[in-house]
């Protein structure tokens, strides 16, 4: 059975330099129906105005994935690094024993349009890490790619965490078949378009949730569907 989250169900603030919609409960977002899906804490869809951004401030025992849609982030870290982030780049940065970082819109006229995704890790008190890998669309198309994992199978950035994340980017009519284990659960997060799980239609900003065993069918209803799909522990 599929539990839905409705876009149009999210918290959201708006805040003028950040336009964001929550999955689950965040900062003063409070919904203690929706406070996360297993070790899956946070999935913000976050859009920021031109130069503008999250100022330096800390994290600890997090991991923390950033999933560029459009537009470009700029990354600034305690541990010296600097990067920017674009489409088909997943950057993991685990905050561990203590992190702090920014992250602004680096383009002067675009928006920046990201995933925030936050993980608990394994255990608290790793060391704090950066990681980041440009996966291109024709490793995505019509699969489902390992993007990040517990072991960095696959080419996948690696977390301190029991999950495998895959992208896949479908188009009208692909279908794709995710096997959910018993013991697992699965997420689905609607990036971009539109799909079918099985009977239910699922559009941009849907998420759905499963723990039960079985084949996951995943049908494309646009072209140019981009989706996450999380297997949690």
């Amino acid at each position: 059975m599929l539990s839905i989250r409705r876009a149009r169900e999210r918290g959201h603030a708006d805040h003028g330099w950040l336009n964001s919609y929550h999955s689950f409960s965040f900062a003063d977002y409070y919904d203690p129906a929706h406070m996360g899906f297993r070790n899956l804490r946070v999935i913000n869809e976050d859009r920021v105005q031109p130069g503008q951004g999250f100022g330096t401030h800390g994290h600890r025992d997090m991991e923390i994935i950033s999933y560029v849609l459009s537009g470009t982030l700029a990354h600034k870290d305690s541990m010296g690094t600097g990067s920017t982030i674009v489409p088909g780049d997943v950057q993991r940065m685990s905050a561990g024993t203590g992190v702090t970082h920014s992250e602004f819109n680096a383009s002067k006229n675009e928006l920046v349009h990201f995933l925030q995704i936050w993980i608990l890790p394994d255990r608290a008190g790793h060391q704090p890490g950066y990681e980041q890998k440009s996966f291109d669309a024709d490793t995505k198309r019509g699969k489902l790619k390992l993007v990040a994992s517990h072991d960095g199978a696959q080419g996948s950035v690696s977390l301190h965490a029991d999950i495998k994340l895959y992208a896949t980017l479908l188009e009208a009519g692909t279908r794709l078949t995710h096997p959910v284990r018993p013991g697992r659960h699965a997420w689905i997060q609607v990036a971009k378009g539109a799909i079918g799980v099985g009977d239910t239609p699922l559009h941009v900003g849907d998420g759905a949730s499963t723990s039960d065993a079985g084949d996951l069918v995943l049908r494309g209803e646009v072209n140019g569907a981009e989706v996450l799909v999380f297997d949690l522990p």
